[in-house]
């Protein structure tokens, strides 16, 4: 079960640094600052589809559904786009020994 919980939080800081890197990116999509705009408002949002005060679910649509929703915005973008943030977010995770 770690495994998994270590995988699956490897990608999603991965998905993370490339929504970042191509929200950063010169020829971005200009619906993609809407959508990162649309991510955090739903994040901090007491507006929730399982409401928080349903013990141990609460939080679940939000670990699952910004996740999710990042993943199907990233699949969205310009492949060009796609991968100079692919680059970056390698070039900073390698860190030199």
């Amino acid at each position: 079960m770690w495994k998994r919980f270590s995988a699956l939080w490897t990608l999603v800081r991965r998905d993370g640094r490339l929504f970042w890197y191509a929200l950063r990116h010169p020829d971005a999509p200009p619906w993609l600052k809407p959508a990162a705009i649309g991510l955090l408002l739903y994040a901090i949002s007491p507006i929730d589809l399982i409401p928080d005060v349903v013990a141990g679910l609460g939080i679940v649509d939000d670990v699952v559904l910004i996740p999710l929703a990042v993943h199907l915005i990233l699949k969205r973008l310009p492949p060009h786009i796609l991968r100079q943030a692919q680059t970056r977010a390698t070039a900073t995770t390698v860190r030199p020994h």
